[in-house]
């Protein structure tokens, strides 16, 4: 029996239904200088009217149901890289810098040398996408949080030019793709992923399919693409750029795209990374949900005009990046995966 994501308790419609009632309440506290609309990469907010006027972007998310594996092995010095990553990725797809981080981190028991192991992390993060860890909010709650249970969340801000910001308005038919690989599963799928790898002392077991302990490939921090972008961004024309998180390619590519184009995906391109044959093995699903919910081994999306691909995939590999050529832009709707 095939075991999908809406199987293993997500169904993704649910969420499109809670954003479209929602938008009706979200867009009665917009003021004059709210740019764009629900459904981007981040939330823009102008500090002035020119074309050159600043503009900051945020973004906040959490680690999910990956601090699971974390509970189970007693490691919680990297699921704070994760939080941090959700977040400051989101931002940098906009073409923004990220400034500073808060963290909010709420559990049962307050063990002061495991929350300064979950900072240790956020910190590491910040570091890694170049922003400042200002603050944040520990909450301490018996009753609510079972045993050593935590959740931990957080928010980004960063900022950009008017008119710097990166929206895939330029995007046009013919346009290439480049992928930046992952470093595993990131920070989204793990309820379905929690059904084929349990989160117990099994973790710890040499696994032959991932010719490594479970432990280790699962709580493999989300790679943090902020100083990439960025310097990919001061040399080449870059016309968008997706964060692949929950949903996959087939939800998160389309966001960047104009009406009426189609990001063409050759899934042949690259090397499927192992975790990602064995979670379709395991749980007997399709290629299309495979990639309607994990990354499959490329975190970062890139579009670029034809002309700039070489010129960006050079500047890639020189950064230390393994970039992908992914695809390209094609007439049609949402992602055809070839």
């Amino acid at each position: 029996m095939a075991i999908d994501y809406k199987a293993a308790g997500v169904d993704v419609e649910r969420g499109y239904e809670a954003v479209r009632l929602m938008k009706q309440y979200v867009k009665q506290t917009y003021d004059g200088n709210v740019l764009g609309d629900i459904g981007s990469f981040g939330g823009f907010y102008a500090l002035g009217e020119g074309d050159d006027a600043d503009v900051l972007v945020a973004g906040t998310d959490g680690v999910g149901t990956k601090l699971k594996y974390a509970f189970a092995t007693g490691k919680h010095d990297t699921v704070g890289i994760d939080c941090v990553a959700m977040c400051v990725n989101d931002i940098v797809c906009q073409g923004a810098r990220p400034l500073i981080f808060l963290d909010y981190i709420a559990l049962g028991k307050l063990v002061p040398q495991k929350v300064a192991e979950i900072v240790k992390g956020v910190a590491e993060g910040c570091k890694q996408a170049g922003c400042a860890l200002i603050g944040g909010e520990t909450a301490e709650m018996p009753g609510f949080y079972e045993g050593d249970d935590y959740d931990i969340a957080g928010f980004s801000v960063g900022i950009v030019k008017k008119n710097k910001i990166i929206n895939g308005s330029e995007i046009k038919e013919g346009d290439k793709l480049i992928g930046l690989r992952s470093s595993g599963v990131h920070s989204n799928g793990y309820s379905l992923v929690r059904q084929l790898f349990k989160p117990d002392k099994s973790l710890f077991d040499h696994d032959k399919e991932l010719g490594a302990c479970p432990a280790d490939v699962l709580l493999a921090p989300t790679r943090i693409y902020v100083k990439t972008a960025l310097a990919l961004a001061e040399k080449c024309k870059v016309l968008g750029m997706a964060h692949i998180t929950g949903g996959g390619f087939i939800e998160n590519i389309p966001r960047i795209l104009p009406n009426g184009l189609a990001a063409k995906i050759d899934t042949h391109s690259y090397e499927l990374p192992k975790i990602f044959k064995a979670i379709k093995r395991r749980a007997g699903i399709d290629d299309k949900k495979m990639y309607n919910t994990f990354n499959m081994g490329i975190g970062l999306v890139i579009c670029v005009h034809p002309e700039e691909e070489a010129k960006a995939l050079e500047c890639l590999t020189a950064l230390g990046e393994a970039p992908v050529k992914l695809g390209s832009i094609v007439r049609g709707d949402g992602v055809i995966l070839s």
